[in-house]
């Protein structure tokens, strides 16, 4: 049996589950419902290593997290389970590289840039952090007026954080603005020409910001020529805290892996 280190039986079940892959298996997705704390991280740990050690190639193996650190730590304990694994059997053990585990944006940035030319983007687009992303917001509100209006004008951070909202749950700003911004929705309009502004400058400078590496990505696999070459390129996709994932997020995976 597969080393039941820290795992509970639960656990186990799940590590368990359509492995050994036999020929053809066509096994359902499994989701763990957990709460906080209760060990779904080190699950997926044994899990990767698990596949590991049945002969899954790690570059056949997509790993998405939320996090950089989140993503080291699953890497090193799927190293430590395997070592101990191999070392119990007298096989020399090797360190685990998994090329394909990361973050969303991580792995959206590698996926974009391997098709750019593909999806009409230029293969070196610049990327955009929050700062530099309400530094043009700022820039384009004085450009546009908004910055000298009798009534204060919502502050670029804030307009930032519409614009995220509104891609990311694939929502209108109408929507938004009520549920979220009640107190900006008198600037609808101008919002609305601000982040068409936002979007052609953006575009004029081949630049992408941390939403858009979400948005272009969940387009491009709407592509069925792409999307077929991406799903080619795994046999196991694993997805750390999918709980959070967003409308973006949950759309990539359910396109480029149905």
């Amino acid at each position: 049996m597969f080393d039941t280190l820290q795992l509970n039986s639960l656990q186990q079940d799940a590590v368990d589950f359509g492995v050994p892959i036999k020929s053809n298996d066509k096994s359902s997705p499994l989701l763990i419902i957990a709460g906080a704390g209760t060990g779904k991280t080190n699950t997926l740990a044994h899990k990767a290593a698990k596949l590991i050690i049945h002969g899954v190639p790690p570059e056949r193996m997509l790993i998405m997290t939320f996090a950089r650190r989140a993503a080291k730590e699953l890497g090193s304990r799927v190293n430590l389970i395997v070592e101990k694994k191999q070392n119990e059997e007298n096989v020399n053990y090797s360190p685990i590289q998994i090329p394909w585990m990361g973050t969303f944006h991580s792995i959206a940035v590698r996926l974009l840039r391997e098709n750019a030319i593909s999806i009409g983007l230029e293969e070196n687009f610049t990327i955009l952090d929050r700062g530099d992303s309400a530094d043009l917001i700022d820039i384009l509100r004085h450009e546009l007026g908004y910055t000298k209006t009798h009534k204060r004008f919502p502050k670029k951070k804030t307009c930032l954080d519409i614009y995220s909202r509104c891609v990311n749950s694939q929502n209108t700003l109408e929507n938004i603005l009520l549920e979220y911004f009640p107190y900006c929705s008198d600037w609808e309009e101008e919002l609305t020409a601000l982040f068409s502004a936002y979007a052609k400058s953006k575009a004029e400078q081949s630049c992408l910001d941390y939403d858009d590496l979400l948005l272009y990505c969940f387009h491009m696999a709407q592509v069925p020529e792409i999307a077929k070459t991406i799903r080619n390129q795994f046999d196991h996709i694993l997805v750390d805290e999918y709980q959070d994932t967003n409308v973006l997020q949950a759309g990539i995976l359910t396109s480029f892996f149905p």
